[in-house]
Parts: C-alpha cells; sequence; structure tokens
C-alpha cells in the first residue's frame, strides 16, 4: 500500500462470504467469516500455511476467462463494479435529473461510453486533427513543442513525464516536477532483456504498433517500418532510465534546478520555454527524478531524424487513443494485453466504462456510492480501529530492543502526527467547467484529460490543499502519503474480508486492522522513514539506529529473494522492501492491537479455532487467488508487492504468536528459530 499502497477496488462479496437473503420461513444463516470449508485441512499450517487457509477454495476456484488473477480482492472488485454499474445505469435513466447535476454528468458520462454503435461509425475520426498536426511539424523545436503541448489536454506524454507535487524537503510547496519516461512497455526491463519470454513480449508490441498504424491509414510497409523505429526510439529511453529500485530511493531521485540551470545540460530542451506550453508560469525552479535521463534524452533527440521523432509523436496519439475508438482498435489492444497478461476474453465494456467513470469523475460518481453503500457507523468504528492501532504502535516503538531512546522519540513524534482520512474526502471535487455530453465519448475524455492537468497545474501558486485524495470512494485500496505524512483508507475497502461490524475482532483486527498498521508501517519502512513528521525528506535517525534497522532490512529482502514465483522467476526482494515491511509491521501492531481486546484476551474458540487462529487466518484468507503466469511474470518485473501466497506467510513466520497459535514445530517447513525471526516495527 504505497503512495504506497495494497492493491484491491471495493465491494462485498455477498454469495461467496456472507449469507444469502433468506425467505421469512427459513432460518437465517449465522455470516461465516472464516471460510472453513475453502481450508485444505489435509495440509499442515507450519508446512502450507497458504492452501492450509485457503487450499480448497483455490483448487476450486480457476481464474475466470475475463480476468488475469481471482481472488478475495477481485470478488471485491466484481461487487464493486456491478454496484457502480447499477449507480451509473440508474443515473444514466434518470430523465428528471437536472442539467448539471451529479447524477446527469455520471449518467452522461457512462452512457457516451457504452453508445459502441457511435463510437464504431466513427473509426479513427476523433484523432485525424491531432494526426494531421503531427504531420505539420518541420523541425526538431516543432516536435519539442508540440510534445509539451500534448501532455495538457490528454493526448499523451512523450518522451518524458511531468507533474506538479509537493516538494519533498518543502512540503509547503507545490513545485513543477519532471520524471524519466517515454516508453511504452510497462517497465525497461521488458526492452534490455532477450529471454524467451521478453523476446516474445517485444515481438508483440512491434506488432500491435503494426496494426494501429494499418488502421489509421499506412500502408503494411510503412507500418512495419514505423514499429521498428518507434521501438528502437523507446529501447534508448528504456536503457537512460534508473530501474525501479532505484527510483524507491527518496534522495537519489530529488535533483533540484532553476529552470535556466537544468536548461544548460538540455540544449534541445528550453525548459523556459516549455513550461508555458504546458501552462505553467512564474515557476524558477523544477525537481527532476533522474537528471541522467534528461541529458540522455537531449542528445536522442539530436540524432534522431525529424521524421523518426514524428512517427513517434503519432504513436502516441494512438496508442492513448485506441482503447477508446473503434473495435479495431479496442481489439488490437487488447491482444497485445493478452501477451503481457495471458487474459483470455476482454473485459465487458459496461465494467471498462464503469470503471473509466470512476477514474475520471470520481468525485461525482463517489458523493451517489457513499450514500448508497457506505454506512457511517463504519466510519466510528473505522476511527476507534485507527486509534488503537496507534496505541498499539506507540507501544511496540517503546518496546523496540534495537532503538535507541532519541530516535525512538522521533519516531513517536511522527506516529502521533499522522493524518488518518476515513471513507471520503471532506471536499468533493466539483468539476466546474468540464463538459460532459451524452453524444460525444471521445470528447468527453479530451475535456476531461484537459480538465485534469488544468485542475493539477493549478495547484502552483497556492496553499498546499491537504483535502485532496489520491483514490476515489469506491476503492478497495489503501495508501500512506509521505509528504502528507497521511493514511488514507477508501469507503470501498471498510467491508468485509477487510471490515464487517459485525465480525468477531480476530477477524476485524487480522483484516482491516492489518491494513491500518500496513499504511501505518509505510511511515517507518526502507523509504518512508526517511521522512519526518512533518512529511519533510530529512533524517531524524541516528547514524548506529539506522544501520541496525537496514540489517534488519535486509534480512527480510533475502527473506523474500528465496521465493520462487515461477520457473526461475523469484520475488525481487529489494523492489517489495517497503510492502514487506508494511506487512510486518503492520501484522505485529495488528496482533498487539487484538490483544488488547476481550477476545484477544480470552482463548473461546468459534468455529473450533482460537482467537489467535482466527485472527492469522483472517489474514491469510485476504490473500488467497489465483494468477495467470503472464501475469504473475509481468508482477515480479513492475510490482512493489509480493504475490499473494508470500504475503500471507512472510509475516507470520517471523511471529512468535504464530507458531504458538498452530504448535508449529522445527520439523515443519516454514519454521524459523526464534533467533532468525525478524522483528522491525
Amino acid at each position: 500500500m504505497n503512495y504506497t499502497k495494497i492493491i484491491l477496488s471495493a465491494g462485498l462479496c455477498i454469495v461467496t462470504m456472507h449469507a444469502s437473503a433468506q425467505h421469512d420461513s427459513k432460518p437465517v444463516k449465522k455470516p461465516v467469516f472464516i471460510d472453513k470449508s475453502g481450508m485444505d485441512l489435509t495440509k499442515n499450517p507450519g508446512d502450507d500455511f497458504y492452501n492450509y487457509a485457503s487450499g480448497t477454495w483455490i483448487k476450486n476456484n480457476p481464474v475466470p476467462a475475463k480476468e488475469t488473477r481471482w481472488g478475495s480482492f477481485n470478488l471485491l472488485r466484481d461487487f464493486n463494479i456491478t454496484a457502480v454499474k447499477t449507480i451509473l445505469a440508474e443515473s444514466a435513466s434518470n430523465k428528471k435529473a437536472a442539467a448539471g447535476s451529479v447524477e446527469k454528468r455520471v449518467g452522461d458520462f457512462y452512457m457516451a461510453g457504452m453508445d459502441s454503435l457511435t463510437i464504431e461509425k466513427l473509426g479513427y475520426s476523433p484523432i485525424k486533427p491531432d494526426l494531421e498536426k503531427v504531420n505539420q511539424i518541420s523541425d526538431l523545436n516543432g516536435i519539442i513543442n508540440h510534445a509539451a503541448t500534448m501532455r495538457t489536454y490528454g493526448g499523451g506524454s512523450p518522451f518524458f513525464g511531468f507533474f506538479v507535487g509537493q516538494d519533498r524537503k518543502y512540503v509547503k510547496n507545490i513545485v513543477p516536477q519532471l520524471s524519466q519516461g517515454g516508453t511504452t512497455l510497462p517497465d525497461r526491463d521488458y526492452y534490455l532483456k532477450n529471454d524467451a519470454r521478453s523476446l516474445t513480449i517485444q515481438e508483440s508490441y512491434k506488432n500491435y504498433i503494426t496494426r494501429l498504424f494499418t488502421l489509421s491509414g499506412s500502408s503494411p510497409a510503412d507500418a512495419q517500418k514505423a514499429a521498428e523505429t518507434i521501438f528502437n526510439l523507446e529501447k534508448a529511453l528504456a536503457s537512460a532510465q534508473m530501474s525501479r529500485v532505484e527510483m524507491r530511493d527518496p534522495y537519489k531521485t530529488y535533483n533540484k534546478f532553476s529552470v535556466a540551470d537544468f536548461s544548460k545540460s538540455t540544449s534541445n530542451l528550453n525548459w523556459k520555454s516549455l513550461m508555458p506550453l504546458m501552462k505553467v508560469s512564474g515557476q524558477d525552479t523544477v525537481l527532476v527524478n533522474s537528471p541522467k535521463f534528461f541529458t540522455e534524452l537531449n542528445g536522442l533527440l539530436s540524432s534522431t531524424p525529424v521524421n523518426d521523432l514524428k512517427t513517434y509523436l503519432k504513436w502516441n496519439v494512438l496508442k492513448t487513443s485506441a482503447p477508446f475508438l473503434s473495435s479495431e482498435f479496442v481489439n488490437a489492444s487488447f491482444a497485445f494485453n493478452q501477451t503481457l497478461s495471458g487474459q483470455k476474453v476482454q473485459t465487458p465494456r459496461w465494467q471498462r466504462m464503469s470503471s473509466l467513470t470512476d477514474g475520471t469523475v470520481g468525485d461525482l460518481l463517489g458523493q451517489i456510492y457513499v450514500k448508497k453503500h457506505f454506512k457511517p457507523e463504519a466510519k466510528e468504528r473505522m476511527q476507534e480501529l485507527v486509534s488503537n492501532l496507534v496505541k498499539a504502535y506507540e507501544i511496540r516503538i517503546k518496546n523496540l530492543d534495537w532503538m535507541t531512546d532519541v530516535t525512538k522519540q522521533k519516531a513517536l513524534d511522527k506516529l502521533h502526527a499522522f493524518t488518518p482520512k476515513i471513507a471520503y474526502p471532506d471536499k468533493w471535487k466539483d468539476y466546474n467547467g468540464l463538459e460532459i455530453k451524452r453524444e460525444s465519448f471521445f470528447q468527453n475524455l479530451r475535456n476531461a484529460g484537459a480538465w485534469g492537468y488544468s485542475d493539477m497545474v493549478n495547484q502552483l501558486g497556492k496553499p498546499v490543499d491537504k483535502s485532496r485524495w489520491g483514490m476515489t470512494p469506491p476503492t478497495v485500496n489503501a495508501y500512506y502519503n509521505p509528504v502528507n505524512n497521511e493514511i488514507v483508507f477508501p469507503a470501498g475497502i471498510l467491508q468485509f474480508p477487510f471490515f464487517d461490524p459485525n465480525a468477531d475482532d480476530a477477524v476485524n483486527y487480522g483484516g482491516i486492522g492489518a491494513v491500518i498498521g500496513h499504511e501505518i508501517s509505510h511511515g517507518f519502512d526502507d523509504s518512508g522513514s526517511q521522512y519526518d513528521k512533518d512529511g519533510t525528506l530529512r533524517n531524524w535517525w541516528t547514524d548506529e539506529d539506522r544501520a541496525r534497522f537496514k540489517v534488519k532490512a535486509t534480512a527480510l529482502q533475502e527473506q523474500f529473494d528465496a521465493y520462487t514465483v515461477l520457473d526461475t522467476i523469484h520475488v525481487n526482494g529489494k523492489l517489495t522492501l517497503g510492502e514487506n515491511i508494511g506487512d510486518l509491521g503492520g501484522l505485529n501492531a495488528a496482533y498487539e492491537a487484538f490483544k488488547m481486546t476481550k477476545q484477544g484476551q480470552s482463548t473461546v474458540k468459534i468455529d473450533g479455532f482460537t482467537p489467535d487462529q482466527r485472527f492469522f487466518l483472517s489474514w491469510a484468507q485476504v490473500w488467497k487467488g489465483n494468477i495467470l503466469n503472464e501475469t504473475a511474470a509481468q508482477f515480479i518485473v513492475t510490482d512493489t508487492h509480493s504475490p499473494g501466497p508470500y504475503r500471507t506467510i512472510g509475516a507470520p513466520v517471523n511471529m512468535d504468536a504464530w507458531y504458538n497459535a498452530f504448535d508449529i514445530k522445527p520439523e515443519n517447513k516454514l519454521y524459523k528459530k526464534p533467533e532468525d525471526r525478524i522483528r522491525i516495527w
């Protein structure tokens, strides 16, 4: 959970996890919060805790054709997206909805996306003007200026990334920020590796490029040539990029320049003239996450023929637009995605448009969602749980045997400065000025892209608005934002299996309690721990304490490095370190808080399981699931989270309480000697 996130969208799987509605003449079934029927009790928890907790469910629930993985999170998403669809369909059919009302706007946006007949007739005509603009470019200066302009209306982000956000060392300031970018494949490694899997993806990518250029009027020969040009150019950009592991270092990626000085190192990129084209004015400094990338980009711009750069700009138009054009373009996009993910059939259009509506005007949709699907008492209970987790974390910090008192006090200061955000924003975005019409799907997207970009850059020169959220209310996820030192829990995650007001404490603390603890732990992981209580990137550790922390973090990294996912592919312990620290700290803190409850202090069994067993089973059953091999291989490269089976066991094998709960012995496969168990927070 990184801004920093867990990964999950909203919902409660009523059919699978809860009793269905019963006729009055029949007894109402008691909710089953620990799914014993889905467990594989032939497994010893000390040998295979993942399958012990969920093995029968995993065996009986393969990945559906329209999905790339299937588990607790997907069940939640499936329920939630259906709830969102219902909201959108009702809004769209509400003939009494006033012009400009929330219902009218979300209903029109959704229905425009569902009007496949009109979209089909238009073909690729919505982007013909964009392609023609690129055709009119005659020199390198025109290329660079047009690339800057494209990002202001959602037309793509050629060559590099740009955004506006808080200065990590001066968090009260909003500053323009430049990032490495310009590539299409999920990670730079896809361009640079030559193993069989990477080569297959590269070939599929070139075929995808060829297909889109052919669909937009190029001859087969020209389209194939374009594919080679684009791949080689993006490969050069990939070679200049830092790795994902390097990008996790907040100091390495913090490089502040005056606009004038940075322009001297990128002679082809005059940022003083480019900033106004990106709607930024009056800014004399810029943050750059990878100066070397921009130096390399500068040279690449000089050495690449203008016609090749024009081809690359056209590709940015095509790839960003293809999912929203006629079916030939949509199908071409999906065919390439199949190679990356292994997904068998395309996600239904209603589901794609429901997600798109949430992602585009989420604060409008969210207002209706929380009225229909969120109970105020859940917020009150959540506030209580957050408070209990903070108390538990305080106890754990005070009892650390590896940290000195001076650093402990700084850690406690940071803990007590955390700001929790629960369910939905206090202040909704109103999207004033965003025009949405039921008959113009693609233009709605362009309007939304332009509105969102202006909303971002308009933060410049203003006080930081800490009421902003990085996720929409229906999202089943959570995150920690280091520069605001805040933990955020959208309404979507406040449902079973994470949380249910009727569940026993063991279930809630093993679910949402561990999520809360996870987000708190991100403030103290290898990256988040470098920010102080005010969110400033500033060292608050003694050198000795930091060194001891690094030793413990390295041990956890090595534990996860040893896990094999697929063939010879292992978990990347460095890439996933922050999330693994989050899980380890979060589950420990949740257990600490659970032991403060009445149930936590008892030994009374429910459905045959002790309170402690239910706590750990609740945690394990959150992570049950199946995943396609292609998706698993992709996530190892791109995802900062470890796969579900290893999140299930990664933290518990370091907790004495888990060994005691399930009577784990030295002869069991998951057993770690007490002195080898990793204790960080």
